[in-house]
């Protein structure tokens, strides 16, 4: 790879990195108080669905390791946010569903990130913002 390639690659990582950490930190200062990022990306993945899933299929879902999934769904179940049952096909896998009071959470902290988000879109312009979509998104699967 030339320099030229090599600087590039690493200003695209740089704001790629830059414009996750400031999304997190805006979306940590937003959100309800007690509920982290981790907890609201389970709680909107498992809304509007209304099924159930497996804790394996969270963390594959999330690029996480089944361990850290763990330790969300327990925080989201000790909040009384979702419910976990065993698998009546399999004992030694489990279940996870939104319970109400995780919808009610989720949708508290949409509505909380909601003008945020607005805001954002609208500063950089609907146009760039639909624009940059495809780019992310394929950016994203690379990744993956």
């Amino acid at each position: 790879m030339s320099d030229d390639k090599n600087t590039l690659a690493i200003m695209l990582f740089s704001e790629l990195l830059a414009a996750d950490h400031s999304m997190r930190g805006r979306l940590t200062r937003v959100l309800p108080k007690g509920m982290e990022i981790s907890h609201f990306s389970v709680l909107n993945h498992l809304a509007p669905k209304g099924t159930e899933t497996s804790p394996a299929r969270l963390a594959e879902r999330f690029g996480v390791t089944r361990g850290a999934m763990t330790n969300t769904l327990t925080k989201l179940e000790w909040s009384g946010y979702v419910h976990i049952r065993p698998d009546w096909d399999d004992a030694r896998r489990k279940m996870v569903s939104i319970s109400p009071a995780g919808r009610h959470a989720r949708d508290s902290a949409v509505a909380a990130i909601t003008p945020m988000i607005n805001q954002v879109v609208e500063d950089l312009g609907e146009d760039q913002a639909r624009a940059a979509l495809p780019i992310l998104r394929e950016i994203r699967i690379k990744l993956a």
